[in-house]
């Protein structure tokens, strides 16, 4: 019957579906991870005062400034070293956990994924 998938292609198609999800999945849970990282070395240089003008630090600076930027001045102590360790840091925290939410909703779009049970 045309525009009908067989039955015996279902299995191969979940297959196909799933090797396509489960590689995404895993890049999407590992790239916030690797932003996170950046953030968080960014973070230590900030607490331990290096030098800002040496292309590390203002790489990681430059990352937390384009992908961390949502926690900018979100807590403001009096110590504006430790006000930007706290927030950068914070940063890094929503970043694994947003990849990590997504990268779980694309296994679960996966086909044929073992799901746990709860």
């Amino acid at each position: 019957m045309p525009g009908h998938t067989p039955v015996h292609d279902a299995p191969m198609i979940r297959s196909a579906a799933s090797s396509l999800l489960t590689p995404l999945a895993a890049a999407v849970r590992l790239v916030p991870s690797l932003v996170a990282g950046l953030i968080v070395v960014y973070a230590a240089f900030t607490f331990f005062a290096a030098n800002p003008t040496n292309p590390l630090v203002e790489f990681t600076s430059g990352v937390r400034d384009s992908l961390g930027w949502f926690t900018k001045d979100l807590f403001t102590p009096a110590d504006p070293k430790i006000a930007e360790t706290i927030n950068a840091v914070l940063a890094a925290v929503v970043c694994v956990l947003v990849g990590n939410l997504l990268s779980k909703a694309i296994t679960t779009l996966a086909p044929g994924c073992a799901r746990a049970k709860i």
